[in-house]
């Protein structure tokens, strides 16, 4: 892996998840809020990527044939669910030990998931290429978003789309992702996120437009904290997803999903 491959890896980041690798597939462990989002995410996905290719989104495997990237796939939370809707999926993550634990866990389900330790950077420069990225909580752990961003761009084919998923920069975000979660109800390790690595959407969308993709839907995501039960909602001052197309003429933002 040359320099400028790997130049959107941050080192701390990918120590602390390999820490916290083992802990994956506990859903009350530190990982409890992906799995509480899984359900949630998964839908806006079928839905998008059934609007994108023609598909049946109440169909019991919609994504049949569809080849996705799952970028920074962690455990494999991810990657098994989209599986189970008949994607071929490949699981990408920098951090060997998640691999390994995503591995094993695929391999007790008798899930066929192509799993690999590496980045978008590397991929890119492969000639690599999907019907649809997942970019889920990865951006605010990435060193250099620009980078990032462009070999992820890359990797979509033409007709194709990405999907983001990450936290608003503003002080709503601060005070829940960091002071609540991490802090007052320790949901998440202390240090799980940085302040300066938030992203707005219209940056994120500005990203996206650079390497050819247009927003087509978004929607803000919000937690019960009682519950601990995540909802969609038009408010994107915390967590938000969005859908892009890589079209040639792109489309407006239509919502909701």
């Amino acid at each position: 892996m040359t320099a400028a491959q790997a130049s959107s890896i941050d080192p701390a980041e990918i120590e602390r998840f390999e820490r916290l690798a083992s802990s994956w597939w506990n859903p009350e462990g530190p990982f409890w809020p992906l799995h509480r989002l899984n359900a949630l995410r998964l839908d806006f996905i079928r839905c998008r990527l059934a609007d994108q290719f023609g598909r049946d989104p109440a169909a019991p495997r919609p994504l049949t044939g569809l080849d996705l990237l799952d970028i920074g796939c962690g455990g494999g939370l991810l990657s098994e669910a989209l599986a189970g809707l008949g994607a071929l999926v490949h699981g990408v993550d920098a951090a060997e030990r998640n691999i390994e634990i995503a591995r094993r866990h695929a391999l007790a389900q008798g899930l066929d998931i192509a799993y690999q330790t590496g980045t978008a950077e590397a991929l890119a420069a492969h000639g690599q290429s999907y019907h649809a990225v997942m970019n889920l909580e990865v951006i605010e752990h990435v060193a250099d978003l620009p980078a990032f961003m462009q070999a992820c761009c890359k990797l979509v084919r033409p007709g194709g789309c990405m999907l983001v998923s990450t936290i608003n920069r503003t002080s709503v975000a601060y005070f829940g992702a960091i002071l609540c979660a991490e802090y007052l109800l320790h949901w998440l390790p202390q240090g799980t996120h940085q302040w300066r690595k938030f992203r707005k959407p219209e940056e994120i969308a500005s990203l996206l437009a650079d390497g050819g993709l247009q927003v087509s839907a978004r929607t803000g995501v919000g937690m019960l904290p009682i519950a601990r039960r995540p909802f969609l909602t038009s408010f994107m001052g915390m967590n938000y997803m969005l859908a892009a197309e890589k079209t040639s003429g792109g489309s407006s933002p239509d919502g909701f999903c």
